[in-house]
């Protein structure tokens, strides 16, 4: 028993790095992207065409990626994946036109879905073997790691061109890959224990209602994930286009905003045991909507920055949650299904809002993310009382 203790411990461990990886390497890029914008020479909705080839080759290879874990394994595929991220996130500032740019994205994105559903598969496994509800902490590596990534992306903006920034950053993924990446190949996936949850939480069949149900947390997590790739793809460049921010005060809007997203998510375990799955996300989605209508429309960099870390504390703890009772209700089945409509949420947005900026302005297009915030906090409110109503049945 202390040996296998021992052992989930070091799997978590190296899990826990690899989410912070992903976070680190995906800020690094999102931070250099008005001056590849800049450098592309594309317009708003270019640049939104251009950002889809991120979320498209997410959401393409999720499915592939999840026939290669259950062929070669979760730990495996993690550790490939972060490879092709690694070596991927150089090619951006290779690019000069907004056509380029969209096929490299295409492959980071790839490689960035793939890592996603790898770690996540994983991290399911090892939670149900803890017992223990840490799937918030994992996410809360991720957060952790786009802070510092954006953090460190703000120093050095105004001293290194995006091409050795994003190259340094290649050379950071692979070394930590070659640090963590043998613990998750030296040990097999755990062998979760039997489950013994309530009737309600594990249905003995997949009936009409269990996958409507996970539909509708797909739906929550894509409303997360639309507010958060916006925020990545176009927070700094509202920042630095209509609040005249330098470079570098534009990156720590990403920074603030992962850094109330880590401390959400860091809190999130206690808050799920005091406030339950239902409060948590009609909360949160009432707290992000507030927060993001200042972060858009405040007319001073500081309020918006406020604005925005509001809006992280809001959006933190949505999406585990959601891929959470999915699982829980369909298994592995559930969980994949919620991830693919959780990054539909970023599919959608980078080309939404670019042409809502067209059309209207940048401002205004970023209230949409209030807006689906907003639906998730319903949307969350129903489902508890649905559920209330079944159980009370």
């Amino acid at each position: 028993m202390p040996g296998h203790s021992n052992s989930l411990t070091r799997l978590r461990i190296a899990l826990t790095v690899f989410f912070a990886l992903d976070g680190f390497v995906f800020a690094g890029w999102v931070v250099r992207i008005p001056s590849i914008k800049a450098q592309t020479g594309a317009s708003a909705s270019a640049l939104g065409l251009a950002l889809l080839g991120v979320s498209a080759g997410a959401v393409v290879t999720m499915t592939l990626t999840g026939r290669l874990c259950r062929r070669f394994g979760n730990h495996r595929v993690t550790v490939v994946c972060a490879v092709l991220l690694s070596l991927s996130v150089a090619l951006p500032p290779l690019t000069h036109s907004a056509l380029a740019l969209g096929l490299v994205l295409l492959l980071f994105g790839a490689a960035y879905g793939g890592i996603n559903v790898a770690f996540n598969s994983a991290a399911v496994e090892l939670v149900a073997a803890l017992r223990r509800p840490v799937m918030p902490s994992f996410h809360a590596a991720f957060s952790l790691g786009g802070m510092v990534g954006a953090g460190l992306g703000g120093l050095v903006a105004g001293v290194l061109s995006p091409t050795r920034h994003l190259l340094l950053l290649t050379l950071v993924g692979l070394v930590v890959t070659a640090a963590a990446g043998p613990t998750l190949l030296r040990h097999e996936p755990p062998a979760p224990p039997e489950r013994e949850l309530p009737a309600e939480d594990a249905p003995r069949r997949l009936d009409r209602r269990t996958r409507g149900l996970v539909i509708v947390f797909g739906v929550i997590a894509g409303c997360t994930a639309y507010g958060e790739g916006a925020l990545a793809d176009w927070g700094a460049l509202h920042l630095e286009q209509d609040l005249n921010a330098s470079a570098g005060a534009a990156a720590a809007g990403y920074s603030c905003f992962a850094l109330a997203m880590t401390v959400g998510r860091l809190t999130g375990t206690t808050l799920l045991e005091r406030l339950g799955r239902t409060r948590t996300v009609v909360a949160g989605g009432t707290t992000a909507a507030a927060g993001m209508l200042l972060g858009s429309l405040a007319p001073s960099l500081w309020a918006a920055l406020l604005g925005y870390a509001i809006t992280g504390i809001g959006l933190a703890n949505l999406f585990p949650v959601a891929v959470e009772r999915a699982g829980a209700l369909a298994g592995p089945g559930g969980v994949a299904t919620a991830s693919t409509l959780g990054y539909g949420g970023m599919l959608l947005g980078p080309p939404a809002i670019g042409f809502m900026a067209d059309w209207f302005t940048l401002p205004v297009a970023l209230t949409s993310v209030a807006v689906l915030a907003a639906v998730a906090a319903v949307v969350g409110a129903l489902v508890g009382v649905a559920t209330r109503r079944a159980a009370g049945g």
